[in-house]
């Protein structure tokens, strides 16, 4: 039995849905980054006009709750693809970014800017 969480798996499910509808061609970098950029202010919309503490309990009304992760799963969706058509490997990548990120943040060193 697969992994119904494992990424790599969820990366095929979504190439193969695109597929079955032929969405291959509007799948470009370009049009997924916009996707993406959609996608992601969606999920700001719910946050614009709340305070710090009204959006530390986002997740306590089931409405909007449902909300939030249906955007989460919409901006997943669209970095996964867009990582599959340019050939990135997203758990690497994230890697990556916080080893580089750890060397340029010593741990008790003020934030910067």
């Amino acid at each position: 039995m697969t992994d119904p969480y494992d990424l790599a798996g969820l990366q095929h499910r979504l190439a193969e849905f695109a597929a079955a509808r032929n969405w291959q061609p509007y799948h470009t970098p370009k049009k997924l980054v916009a996707a993406l950029s959609v996608e992601a202010s969606e999920l700001l919309e719910i946050f614009q006009w709340l305070t710090p503490e009204e959006s530390a309990r986002v997740m306590d009304d089931p409405d909007t709750a449902h909300r939030v992760s249906d955007e989460v799963a919409d901006v997943l969706a669209y970095l996964l693809q867009l990582c599959e058509v340019l050939g990135v490997d997203p758990l690497a990548a994230l890697a990556a970014k916080i080893d580089r990120n750890e060397r340029r943040f010593p741990v008790g060193e003020p934030p910067q800017g």
